[in-house]
């Protein structure tokens, strides 16, 4: 009894048997694939996306890299020689540069290329739509890895289209929270221990009130005070106001609570001096006073004057705002401020303290200045990336730091969820009596 058998072109015999079962193989992850990519979806890309991409990136890479500018030919002199003399021998071909193990992430792949002489990166970033359509991905982004070397990231998808919550893994970290996702498919976390004070800006319905949802939300369960100042009566920040320690709805009550947390940070600042501590994070915990986030809704409001004693006010404010953004970060007090239009035509003031907050989040803006105030001395390429954001993509932010920059998206929380956690929290907001005014 003899075993049927099949021969390839490459002469090799392969029995019968396997070809059954490669073909049983294929047919059936053909046929399972739309509900695997339904129901794992990271199993499908890995088992199945993934491996096809690769082999499609392998061969495209030299035509792409030629139809880029991105070659480099090895011996110009001789590929003129060898078409004059015309005998038959093919020219040499472009040195391509060359690329790493490819490797795979959630929702897509990255690798590093190591640039040929006289290459920098921002040649790679032009080429960056080129190699997103050769690739049919959704994007494709380029960094700069290391002196010579760039890293090349692609989205299969655009993972902000849909961002899913993830799994809280144990207790939070004190004044850290999750508030969204970013663009690489891993959470959007705003960590105020590391980067102590924000500027958010954006305008009507781009989706910053539901970004400042998502951090109240996260804070509320947390010990740490919540602070509100909306100049525009409160319309904003009354949602949190039973987790609230003090609100000010007014410019003069934003003056009067801004003066009293100064007062309250040089307090603290005393208590470490007596410690011979540099920060609050230096003393024992029983020592230790509870952090306070301030949250500052339409700063405009704070700076926009109509009369003399109102620039006083503006004054007076802008002053004490600054001087919580230098002493703050290490007394625990932090600054989250947000606004439609932040501009230099507010005044010196804004650009003062726009220089002390370290994080930066711009969605949709109305114009370009505020972009440009929120990104432009940080990072010219998230300047461009913010500006390309449109009216549909609520929700999608550029967001910056000293690190770098990413595209990201917050959760949505709704102003009902708002109200019902802070009202779930309110045990939680410390009495401070050092910010007792009017307002509250």
């Amino acid at each position: 009894m003899t075993l049927a058998s099949s021969t390839s072109s490459a002469g090799t015999v392969w029995p019968s048997w396997v070809l059954v079962v490669a073909a049983v193989l294929v047919s059936g992850l053909l046929l399972a694939g739309p509900a695997l990519r339904r129901r794992y979806p990271v199993a499908w890309w890995l088992l199945l996306g993934f491996p096809v991409l690769v082999v499609r990136v392998m061969r495209t890479w030299r035509p792409l890299m030629a139809g880029c500018g991105l070659a480099v030919s090895r011996r110009p002199a001789l590929t003129v020689v060898s078409g004059l003399v015309g005998n038959g021998a093919p020219p040499p071909q472009p040195r391509v540069p060359r690329y790493g193990l490819i490797r795979p992430t959630g929702g897509g792949f990255w690798l590093l290329v190591r640039l040929l002489p006289g290459q920098v990166p921002e040649d790679f970033v032009k080429a960056a739509p080129a190699m997103a359509e050769d690739w049919q991905v959704h994007g494709v982004r380029v960094t700069s890895w290391r002196p010579g070397v760039v890293r090349i990231a692609a989205s299969v998808a655009d993972p902000l289209a849909t961002p899913r919550l993830p799994k809280q893994r144990g207790p939070s970290q004190l004044l850290r929270v999750a508030v969204g996702v970013l663009e690489t498919g891993v959470a959007w976390v705003i960590d105020l221990r590391r980067v102590p004070h924000w500027l958010i800006v954006g305008a009507t319905r781009s989706g910053k009130s539901t970004l400042i949802n998502a951090l109240v939300a996260g804070l509320a369960p947390q010990p740490v005070a919540l602070v509100g100042i909306d100049c525009k009566g409160g319309m904003e920040l009354s949602l949190y106001e039973p987790r609230l320690s003090a609100l000010a709805t007014n410019r003069e009550q934003a003056v009067r609570l801004l003066a009293a947390l100064v007062d309250l940070t040089l307090d603290r600042m005393t208590v470490c001096r007596a410690a011979r501590v540099r920060n609050i994070w230096g003393l024992s915990e029983k020592e230790r006073p509870v952090p306070v986030v301030v949250i500052v809704d339409e700063i405009a409001e704070l700076f926009l004057v109509a009369s003399r004693n109102e620039k006083d006010e503006a004054h007076a404010a802008g002053t004490a705002l600054i001087r919580l953004a230098q002493l703050g970060a290490a007394l625990g007090v932090f600054l989250v401020v947000a606004g439609q239009r932040v501009g230099s035509d507010l005044g010196p003031g804004v650009t003062a303290l726009r220089a002390q907050l370290g994080g930066r989040v711009c969605h949709r803006v109305a114009d370009p200045g505020t972009a440009e105030m929120a990104l432009g001395d940080l990072n010219p390429d998230a300047l461009k990336a913010a500006q390309a954001i449109t009216p549909e993509q609520a929700g999608t932010a550029v967001l910056a730091s000293g690190d770098g920059w990413e595209r990201a998206r917050s959760h949505l929380i709704t102003e009902a969820d708002a109200e019902v956690i802070a009202a779930e929290y309110e045990y939680l907001a410390p009495v401070l009596p050092e910010l007792l005014t009017e307002a509250k």
